[in-house]
């Protein structure tokens, strides 16, 4: 592949099978062929960019254009990290074009009716075994709190770790209590892989079920159901062991973690489930296709001339196939 052209579809990893998230800090990040290059005082890496779900990019960090568009073309999410890489700006291109999955989930947390009954699978699947069918949301909350709170005792018990609860200033890392500081790594990295699920899959960040009224609102729905099972015991581990630089030693931990638990994988299945989707077409990455919305058909072929003739619609018939295969930016 010349550095000009753009990756081929097939080549595209889909998000389950990606690796997790590489963070870089004090580098020069620039492109060659289908890699993305880190160059530092040590040397060179070259990264595929079709196998990563998340570039988490720290100070002192400069990246060049050509490396932007690969980004972009391979559908990686690019995290702008603050020191310690707990303050993120993310954008991901979604994998796929297709905007089925959205439209459910935007008919599913608009309707209040199947809005609770995806909140409930949320909780249910922290509870296993019970059946919170008819619980109200304020009760499910309540109890979610204290599961929550059961978890830190137990992991404060289990690791000598003082826990007077979740305390820390956004805006300077370090005041808060070392486990404090190992929890904000860990979530941080957390919510970038459950981004990069989410914007791979085309959903909206920010149309959540338990979460609402913020921009990345889903993605905190998501990132919830594996705290208790990844972060948080992290935290108190690394916490135990005071090391020099326990933003880096979390996210180490968090990023095997996150590998050896198969959490992207999970994350696509677990999506799937709670919007009762369909997993076959996210196995693929198909071609840009676009239509026309239609109030009687649901959907008509674009790119194709309509001529209106006293206000009745006359249609060219269309070529063979759905939709019109897109063949660049813009092309409608």
């Amino acid at each position: 592949m010349s550095d000009r052209a753009k990756a081929a579809l097939p080549a595209l990893v889909p998000i389950k099978g990606r690796l997790s998230f590489l963070y870089i800090e004090h580098c020069v990040v620039n492109r060659q062929d289908g890699s993305i290059t880190v160059t530092e005082a040590r040397g060179t890496v070259h990264v595929p960019a079709a196998s990563l779900s998340v570039l988490l990019v720290g100070p002192g960090t400069n990246i060049t254009h050509r490396a932007i568009e690969l980004i972009s073309e391979s559908g990686m999410t690019l995290l702008w990290v603050g020191e310690y890489g707990v303050r993120y700006y993310a954008h991901g291109r979604p994998l796929t074009h297709s905007s089925a999955l959205l439209m459910r989930q935007a008919k599913l947390a608009t309707n209040e009716r199947s809005r609770i009954k995806v909140a409930r699978k949320m909780y249910q699947m922290r509870f296993p075994g019970e059946n919170v069918s008819s619980v109200t949301m304020q009760q499910l909350r309540g109890r979610e709190g204290a599961r929550v709170r059961g978890v830190y005792r137990r992991f404060s018990k289990e690791t000598g770790v003082e826990w007077h609860g979740r305390e820390y200033d956004p805006d300077n890392f370090s005041s808060g209590t070392p486990v404090n500081m190992a929890l904000s790594a860990a979530h941080a990295c957390l919510y970038g892989v459950s981004h990069s699920a989410i914007a791979a899959l085309g959903l909206s960040p920010g149309l959540g079920f338990v979460h609402y009224g913020h921009e990345r609102s889903f993605v905190y729905d998501m990132a919830d159901l594996y705290k208790a099972e990844i972060t948080i015991p992290i935290a108190f581990h690394i916490a135990s062991k005071e090391p020099a630089d326990i933003g880096a030693e979390t996210r180490r931990a968090v990023r095997d973690a996150i590998s050896d638990g198969h959490i992207i994988e999970r994350l696509v299945r677990d999506i799937v489930y709670l919007l009762d989707a369909d997993e076959a077409p996210l196995e693929t990455i198909e071609p840009e296709v676009l239509f026309l919305w239609d109030e009687k058909k649901g959907r008509v072929p674009a790119g194709v001339s309509y001529i209106s003739n006293e206000g009745i619609c006359v249609e060219d018939e269309p070529q063979p196939g759905n939709g019109r295969v897109l063949g660049g930016e813009g092309d409608i």
